[in-house]
């Protein structure tokens, strides 16, 4: 997953070995064993995902993208324990809930800046 502007800062210089050492010690493999979420149809008989990074994707038939996932969300937390090899489904699913509480604050900070502009009264939406 690319690493948005805003969060460069938070990620260590290191950051690329960092990830390197954890797809390695996945072999190559999205790691996940199901807590993305996703249908157990992708995982093998091994319970794990069976995506291999560059080939295609079970189902899809997509590249494989092999991504590192921080399990807490806190790009600040590069402890091995916290970092899981995941193919781009599985993140991406993994961080459903994340995605989109980061969409709501965004919309609620867009709508403030808006209401400044205007002078407008704004209403919270949950």
């Amino acid at each position: 997953m690319p690493i948005r502007p805003e969060n460069r800062g938070r990620y260590p210089a290191d950051w690329p070995a960092i990830s390197q050492a954890i797809k390695d010690r996945a072999g190559w493999r999205c790691e996940c064993t199901g807590e993305c979420g996703r249908p157990y149809l992708h995982l093998d008989t091994d319970d794990r995902c069976r995506n291999r990074h560059g080939e295609p994707a079970y189902g899809t038939g997509s590249r494989v993208v092999l991504t590192t996932a921080h399990l807490d969300h806190t790009p600040e937390n590069c402890d091995p324990g916290n970092l899981r090899a995941m193919c781009q489904g599985c993140h991406l699913h993994y961080d459903r809930a994340h995605h989109a509480q980061t969409r709501a604050a965004t919309r609620r900070a867009e709508a403030a800046a808006l209401a400044g502009l205007f002078d407008l009264d704004v209403q919270e939406t949950p």
